[in-house]
């Protein structure tokens, strides 16, 4: 009896060792930078925890590599505990039935009581939090070199009209108005500041998240795409092409005066010494001072058989909630965090103006997902309306109503 007594003990202490110490199999893809020094954290926590850290990152592609390594593993019958995915993927992953449910921890931690609702449905699948987000990306920002401006003795616009005054100053002054990337998911990240700007959250809201037909194809988009056509006299004969930190260089070097681009240009002006509010600007694109576009990265949870693996699951989803990691994770990522609870003392100018406009935005219904990354169409769908926004900014003899009618049509693409 003592033996059996014994053996039972032992087993037990196995198992719950065995539970303890589980292996969490997480694929990323943030190996750059201020990226990889937020994995090193996630890394430190996790097997502070007790948990045993599997890394599974795969650079290149902007996701596009880790998700192919990803459906290969989860046809294959392995998936990894947990993915780097996010917006309308988490639904597809969700239809294919092989996420796991995470509503427990999110339920215990009180999670919908610190995330906007606009975001939490993101993270949810049939009402089930899924996925968990680690931060929030806005994207209508316009960066602007203050010292340029004084130059031609313009201001900082804050409507489209006042945009191209001052942009007209700058050229007969001899200074780049715009500093411009133009590839195909840049023209995008543009196009949405301009739609968004020219016809407001409703107007955003009906074309690139509802995909309305006739919103697509409708005068306010012929206006709105007008208006991003004659951004090009503006930009330089080299855009075709150029890297979107290349772009943002331009300006923290004195060659151009403004771009737009998210808040990871942010990172450049910081690396390279820059302070916000003196050597360079962040301010709303023009006409979106009451609206964010947003982006999150989240990370999605695979069903697994194992039940320390499952816990390991568990832990990695507190961990990624977690105020500590939301807060050393966006500091170096230039972001802020997805929890709306957050002191925001150790950010700088940007990050805690950020902050403000996304709970405001959140409040009053002017928080929106960037379609141009990824978090308001399925890719399919929103590769064929990149298509159509490059080939309109390229192609100077298409017409705005052609370029209209080519958005409603990719728009139906499944």
């Amino acid at each position: 009896m003592r033996n059996l007594k014994l053996g039972l003990l032992a087993t037990s202490m196995a198992l719950a060792f065995s539970v303890q110490a589980a292996e969490v199999e997480v694929l990323h893809y943030w190996t750059s930078g201020g990226e990889a020094k937020a994995a090193a954290e996630l890394k430190k926590m996790m097997e502070g925890k007790g948990n045993k850290w599997k890394d599974f990152a795969v650079a290149g592609g902007g996701g596009e590599n880790a998700m192919t390594a990803l459906k290969t593993r989860v046809v294959s019958g392995n998936p990894p505990a947990a993915a780097q995915i996010k917006g309308p993927s988490i639904q597809e992953w969700g239809d294919e039935g092989v996420l796991g449910s995470i509503d427990a921890v999110a339920k215990k931690e009180g999670w919908d009581k610190v995330l906007p609702p606009v975001v939490s449905n993101v993270m949810k699948y049939k009402g089930q939090y899924v996925a968990a987000p680690v931060n929030v990306h806005r994207v209508n920002w316009l960066w602007v070199n203050p010292e340029l401006l004084k130059k031609a003795n313009a201001k900082v616009p804050t409507t489209w009209d006042e945009f191209f005054v001052t942009a007209a100053a700058l050229q007969k002054a001899g200074i780049q108005p715009l500093a411009y990337g133009g590839q195909p998911w840049q023209d995008s990240t543009v196009f949405e500041s301009v739609a968004l700007g020219v016809g407001g959250v409703d107007f955003y809201k009906k074309a690139f998240v509802q995909l309305d037909s006739a919103t697509l194809s409708g005068p306010t988009m012929i206006k709105v795409l007008e208006t991003y056509k004659k951004l090009k006299p503006f930009t330089d004969k080299n855009a075709a092409g150029r890297e979107w930190n290349l772009a943002t260089s331009m300006v923290i070097n004195g060659k151009a005066a403004m771009q737009f681009m998210g808040d990871w240009a942010k990172g450049e002006f910081l690396a390279a010494g820059k302070v916000p509010g003196k050597d360079f600007l962040c301010v709303a694109a023009p006409g979106t001072a009451n609206a964010f576009t947003f982006n999150i990265d989240s990370f999605a949870m695979f069903k697994l058989k194992d039940a320390s693996a499952v816990k390991g699951q568990n832990d990695l989803a507190s961990t990624l909630m977690s105020p500590a990691f939301q807060e050393v994770f966006n500091l170096n990522k230039g972001s802020i965090p997805a929890r709306t609870d957050l002191a925001m003392d150790k950010f700088d100018e940007c990050g805690k103006k950020s902050a403000v406009d996304f709970k405001a935005t959140a409040a009053k219904g002017g928080l929106v997902p960037s379609w141009a990354h990824g978090m308001a169409m399925k890719s399919a769908t929103q590769g064929a309306v990149y298509d159509a926004v490059t080939q309109f900014w390229n192609d100077d003899k298409m017409s705005a109503k052609d370029a209209a009618m080519k958005l409603a049509a990719a728009a139906k693409t499944k």
